[in-house]
């Protein structure tokens, strides 16, 4: 749901998604999700980096990759989601909610599946991956929070 308050909807300039026809809102690329997703992707960037230089300076250079690695796997995850999101919403159908279980289900089970996997191939600095993972979906969700947050204080 956060395409629809902080990705492609609000920043096409739309004031009422319930009334803004797919037409309007413009093919479903990767690209567009990309460019709507920046600041997501800076902050993702930023983790990864803060991790490499925090943990680089105590010689845990396997947790810092896991960490930043963890951090990517919940980007692309956010990324994927918001890009399903955006075709959902171009194509005009109405989803149904055994549809949107099964996506959700599917994407987090590979995201689950790759995480213990390399938590457990690279333990005990395997468990960095989660924690990115955990720290990501932290971030992300106060970066989709907020605007839906300014949006109901200015109604």
């Amino acid at each position: 749901m956060s395409a629809l308050v902080s990705g492609p909807v609000s920043g096409a300039g739309v004031a009422d998604p319930g009334t803004t026809t797919p037409s309007e809102l413009g093919p479903a690329t990767f690209r567009r999700v990309l460019r709507d997703q920046r600041k997501t992707i800076g902050v993702a960037i930023v983790l990864g980096v803060a991790a490499y230089w925090v943990l680089g300076q105590l010689d845990e250079w396997t947790l810092a990759g896991c960490i930043a690695g963890g951090v990517a796997l919940g980007l692309a995850n956010h990324l994927f989601t918001e890009f399903w999101l955006l075709r959902l919403i171009t194509s005009g159908e109405q989803p149904t909610r055994a549809r949107l279980a099964m996506s959700t289900l599917v994407r987090l089970l590979v995201v689950a599946v790759v995480a213990v996997g390399i938590a457990v191939w690279f333990w005990p600095d395997g468990i960095g991956l989660l924690l990115g993972l955990a720290i990501f979906r932290l971030i992300a969700l106060v970066m989709t929070g907020l605007p839906l947050l300014k949006e109901l204080k200015q109604q």
